[in-house]
């Protein structure tokens, strides 16, 4: 047996490998908190889901271009010259007869934890050779924050990049207020690989030290239950009326830091205004926050005070602004956090995400790993990520997006290497009638996952263990030489010779390879890098040994405090709004007078919410967080994430309370469904939900028992089939996936079986 050292999203792991097939994970050495994730690389290379070949939608092969079947019809196996052909003819007709804007590059970037293999990269630079294509913006984790953010704190002390490191708040907070929580399951992840998991221990240190945590969320294990955490059960999406019935105690108790509102922010008369009630007749007491949020307004009371009194953070997950209105509870937590007048200051403040990610909150340098050159893309049309609906279904209309108004091109051909978008992308159903539109599909894929049955050309892609690459990510603590454990599976090819190929047939080739192979362009990037890092051994040390450990003196600097050069001299370091202060009230964003945004944080109702009529139909909450066994649906069918599920769906976890009144028993089959789709999950019944709350996490492979009907049923449990569909507001335009109303019912008869890893029919071999 022989082991090879492959880098994953993960972690870090040696795949030990026997006449040709991986049959066994051992974790990298270094890392004390290694992913269960590993062991779902055993079986994962010749797994009946792969790809063996390049594939045609039969209907598209023989009746040209046309959105018509796709989804529901057979495909052919053709050999690679003839789909690399197919390939760069389409692209050819539809650049000549619309333009390369008719283009949409769509890649989510998380398929690779390696810098040369990162097939988002290699699709941007191919098209950005080939004339040209529109873009997205932002992501779907964070769409709406990376334009809140700037907007009220500047991008320069972005605190995705330049958070408080949790070592800090162990050693000098006594309060870490979690909205949303920091579960261990999510910080498994990085998106250029890990080499040591040590956010558990960093909040294990936090607990040892006395800090005083507190979950505030309507899901327990948000906050593990080792690190023994307050829980306070919140109604979902209503985290901004919570911390206003906070801030009028902090505000109406003289808790309130004048001093640095005066100095450090702008626009406080216009929030304090509104706080009280004089802009619209409504205090924002915590007895009118308790009637929203289902929070008592004697907790916040006593937690405005614990605040004020004492060294304090306020934490706010990402998954808080992936709601309707999602930018209002970020802007809240900061204007929170302002009158408390204890940002700046070690161990206070507030942070944006730990737990969302193995890097964040985490102590080290951050700097720019080697990445694949992209180029410039001549075409300026982009959306807003999470809009690829409105995309494909309003072309030549108009979009509102933070102070512009953006054109939706007419969109004729998709090309998608990287990410599943019938995982990450909401309503389902609507989706799947939106991407009938455009003629052509082409997707770089290893397994028949719902975005390989509906795309028309298929090409089959290699995973991490089939090929070489480097791994790093830029607050990390190794880098990585990911090294081929196996042979790609039948046909399959790494996306850059895929994308060689078809360079060749349109004649660019020697500019997208620039005359480099896979080993002289993963050398390339490492010399470049190693450059501006002394620290790095010779190539040839670095890729015999299979790692490096970044210098501890680097990891070790001292740990990073939010705004500190700020606060210490706003004059000197002055934030990079308007302003140059915090923006409590942002005289741009009211200007463009959106309805849905107003020109500081307020309390707006959302869509769809338990306190709205429509819940007299659909009266429970649908949560739609981060599974705990797979990287969102990657490796759907592996030991990890099988161990999740339950009878082979995705749980849904529910109260008693609701189980009991409903007839429902722990490990039923039951429905869940509301207007916009229907799907089947297993019933887990947990104390350590809300009453009115229901939770089935993102990642199982969309599997409909019907692919042509209307409404058809979902078997797997893809909660994607019921999420809503719209922007978080006209400014943002992030996704709306925590906003979301659905009905449970014990599911009668016998229920159809689940055959997602199933690949569709294949009716002529070449």
């Amino acid at each position: 047996m022989t082991e090879f050292l492959t880098a994953t999203h993960w972690g870090a792991f040696y795949a030990e490998v026997s006449d040709g097939r991986i049959v066994g994970v051992r974790p990298f050495e270094a890392d004390p908190h290694p992913s269960p994730i590993g062991a779902s690389l055993i079986g994962a290379a010749d797994h009946r889901s792969r790809v063996s070949a390049p594939m045609v939608r039969k209907g598209w092969l023989d009746n040209g271009p046309s959105g018509k079947g796709r989804g529901q019809e057979p495909f052919v196996c053709v050999s690679w010259e003839q789909a690399t052909q197919l390939v760069a003819r389409e692209l050819e007709r539809v650049r000549q007869t619309y333009g390369n804007e008719a283009i949409y590059g769509g890649s989510y970037g998380w398929a690779s934890a390696g810098r040369f293999h990162h097939p988002q990269s290699q699709l941007k630079r191919f098209l950005n050779l080939c004339g040209g294509f529109t873009s997205s913006l932002y992501s779907y984790s964070f769409g709406a924050g990376y334009v809140i953010l700037p907007r009220v704190i500047g991008k320069g002390n972005d605190p995705i990049s330049n958070f408080t490191s949790l070592d800090v708040v162990a050693d000098h907070s006594k309060i870490l207020l979690m909205l949303g929580g920091a579960p261990y399951k999510n910080t498994q992840v990085e998106a250029g690989g890990v080499g040591r998991h040590v956010v558990p221990e960093l909040l294990r240190r936090c607990r040892d030290n006395g800090v005083r945590i507190v979950n505030v969320s309507p899901i327990r294990d948000d906050v593990d239950a080792e690190i023994g955490a307050e829980w306070i059960c919140i109604r979902p999406n209503t985290d901004t009326a919570f911390l206003l019935g906070i801030a009028h105690v902090v505000l109406s108790e003289g808790l309130h830091d004048q001093a640095f509102l005066a100095r450090y922010c702008v626009g406080f008369d216009r929030f304090e205004s509104y706080l009280l009630g004089k802009a619209d007749g409504v205090s924002k007491t915590p007895e009118w926050a308790a009637s929203i949020c289902g929070v008592g307004a004697d907790v916040m009371r006593s937690l405005a005070r614990a605040l004020a009194s004492s060294r304090s953070v306020i934490s706010i997950a990402w998954a808080l602004q992936r709601a309707h209105h999602g930018e209002q509870p970020y802007w809240m937590t900061i204007t929170l956090a302002a009158m408390l007048g204890q940002i700046g200051l070690p161990g206070g403040g507030f942070a944006i995400g730990y737990g969302a990610m193995a890097s964040v909150g985490v102590p080290g340098p951050r700097f720019n790993g080697p990445a694949v050159p992209q180029g410039r893309n001549p075409v300026e049309t982009y959306i807003p990520v999470a809009r690829i609906s409105e995309l494909l279904e309003r072309p030549g209309e108009t979009m509102d997006f933070d102070g512009r108004v953006i054109r939706l091109p007419d969109i004729r051909l998709v090309y998608w290497a990287g990410g599943n978008p019938f995982h990450h992308h909401q309503d389902l159903n609507r989706f799947r009638k939106a991407w009938l539109k455009p003629e052509t599909v082409i997707a770089h894929e290893q397994v028949w996952n719902g975005l390989a049955k509906n795309a028309d050309i298929v090409l089959p892609a290699t995973y991490t263990f089939e090929r070489n690459d480097l791994s790093v990510s830029s607050r990390d603590s190794h880098m990585f030489a990911s090294r081929q454990a196996v042979a790609p599976f039948g046909e399959a090819r790494n996306d850059f010779d895929i994308f060689a190929a078809i360079s060749a047939e349109l004649g660019f080739r020697e500019r997208y390879t620039e005359g480099r192979d896979e080993m002289q362009w993963i050398r390339w990037l490492y010399e470049g890098f190693a450059q501006t890092s002394n620290w790095l051994p010779p190539f040839e040390e670095f890729w015999e040994k299979g790692h490096v450990e970044i210098p501890r003196d680097r990891v070790e600097r001292p740990s990073s405090i939010l705004m500190e050069d700020f606060r210490r001299d706003p004059a000197a370091h002055p934030l990079d709004t308007p302003s140059g202060r915090i923006e409590i009230f942002s005289a741009d964003i009211a200007a463009y007078d959106y309805p849905d945004c107003p020109g500081h944080a307020a309390w707006l109702e959302p869509a769809e919410w338990l306190g709205s009529p429509k819940a007299q139909d659909y009266p429970l909450h649908l949560m739609s967080n981060q599974p705990s066994g797979k990287l969102h649906s990657q490796l759907d069918f592996g030991a990890a994430s099988l161990d999740t599920k339950s009878g082979g769906r995705e749980p849904i976890f529910m109260n008693p309370a609701d189980a009991v009144s409903r007839g429902i028993r722990h490990g039923d089959i039951v429905r869940v469904f509301n207007s916009r789709g229907q799907c089947l999950a297993t019933a887990h019944v947990t104390s350590g939900i809300g009453e009115n709350v229901v939770r089935v996490s993102t990642g199982s492979w969309v599997d409909f028992a019907n692919t042509a009907a209307d409404g058809a049923m979902e078997t797997h449990g893809n909660p994607n089939v019921l999420t809503l569909d719209i922007g978080t507001s006209r400014l943002g335009q992030g996704t709306s996936a925590n906003t979301c109303l659905v009905e449970v019912e014990r599911f009668a008869g016998t229920p159809p079986p689940v055959r997602a890893f199933d690949p569709p029919p294949i009716v002529r071999l070449r």
